[in-house]
């Protein structure tokens, strides 16, 4: 968080982007189409027309969009504690909650308009889903060379995974435990199996997740075959019963790390059992403040382009599982926010040419 249908298809190739820029008139008016949640359980794709372009702003023309499953479900099923609504607004969002609200937060597009610098470059913003739109300049960051922008959408998870291990600061030989073999859950694992003369083990109930595992350089387990005693557990499955795994797994004087966001939904922690014997500590992590420890040097846009730049690796495709058109997204949230998308990983959204 920055804080259905047969038409969604099993990703087998890498989309191919155009690679001659469009250029627009900045002095001109543009049309564009943008997925609203018009209330829970509801979305559609909405027409509007954006202005002139201001000085100091750039146009994009989107390329990918993806869903955060987590937290656009739950802005989807109207889930959003209205105490929290403020916190939970993304950068560019329209509208208030539960709706209407134009939400989301990761998108890659080309630069049609605005700084000469940026013409035409292939750019990441933390913006909703929409085919154009035009923000500051200085909201954009260019893609590194090497970054496609089909895996490009798997950023604003990397920088969360990121954020993730700054806060729990794992130690080289550490026995590393992840529950929830999630896209974030599974980089988070891919970041931990860097580290030198460690083991990080990922523990999801779905065991189609062993093999992509296994290719990010950690090992799988169901959750009653998991290996106990971890120095540090990293928990992402967004289910209180992975709480309740990741509890279980940790060692004598152990950090669990939470970085699971339940919304309004209360969740039953195991605080009982051997939780004070064992001198457990609990910890939140959430991406929407850099992790202390790297605050008085790291900004956030620094940090995202931290993320950016790992996503060289032609490893982490396998986590963007599953590929739509914009003009699908309203369906497709729908059955993200169900309980029939075990398979899913990452859902991309693949905007015209």
């Amino acid at each position: 968080m920055y804080f259905m249908g047969q038409t969604t298809t099993t990703l087998r190739h890498p989309f191919i982007a155009p690679t001659m820029p469009t250029v627009s008139d900045p002095t001109a008016a543009v049309p564009a189409q943008a997925c609203w949640v018009m209330a829970p359980g509801r979305a559609e794709i909405r027409d509007e027309t954006l202005p002139p372009l201001p000085e100091g702003f750039a146009r994009v023309r989107s390329l990918h969009t993806a869903v955060s499953r987590g937290t656009e479900g739950l802005v989807f099923r109207g889930e959003v504690p209205a105490g929290e609504a403020q916190r939970m607004r993304a950068p560019f969002q329209a509208g208030d909650f539960p709706g209407p609200v134009k939400y989301g937060y990761v998108n890659v597009g080309r630069v049609e308009a605005g700084p000469p610098e940026l013409l035409g470059r292939e750019v990441f913003c933390l913006h909703p889903h929409q085919t154009v739109f035009q923000v500051p300049a200085s909201a954009l960051v260019p893609l590194p060379a090497g970054v496609p922008a089909a895996r490009a959408v798997l950023a604003a998870n990397l920088e969360t995974a990121v954020n993730a291990l700054w806060d729990a600061h794992p130690q080289p030989g550490d026995r590393l435990a992840v529950v929830g073999g999630g896209t974030l859950g599974l980089l988070v694992a891919w970041l931990a199996a860097r580290l030198p003369e460690g083991s990080v083990q990922v523990v999801d109930t779905n065991p189609a997740r062993a093999g992509i595992a296994a290719a990010l350089g950690a090992g799988f387990a169901l959750p009653e075959q998991a290996q106990p005693q971890a120095d540090l557990v990293i928990h992402t499955s967004g289910q209180p019963a992975g709480l309740a795994t990741a509890l279980g797994l940790a060692a004598f004087e152990a950090t669990v790390l939470e970085l699971s966001w339940y919304g309004n939904r209360p969740v039953c922690v195991p605080l009982g059992e051997a939780f004070h014997s064992q001198r457990l500590t609990l910890k939140s992590s959430q991406v929407g403040h850099v992790a202390t420890r790297q605050r008085g040097r790291w900004s956030h846009r620094q940090r995202l382009e931290l993320a950016l730049s790992l996503l060289t690796e032609p490893a982490l495709d396998a986590l963007v599982t599953h590929a739509a058109p914009f003009a699908e997204l309203p369906r497709v949230l729908a059955r993200l926010a169900g309980p029939d998308a075990p398979d899913t990983l990452c859902q991309r959204i693949d905007y015209p040419a």
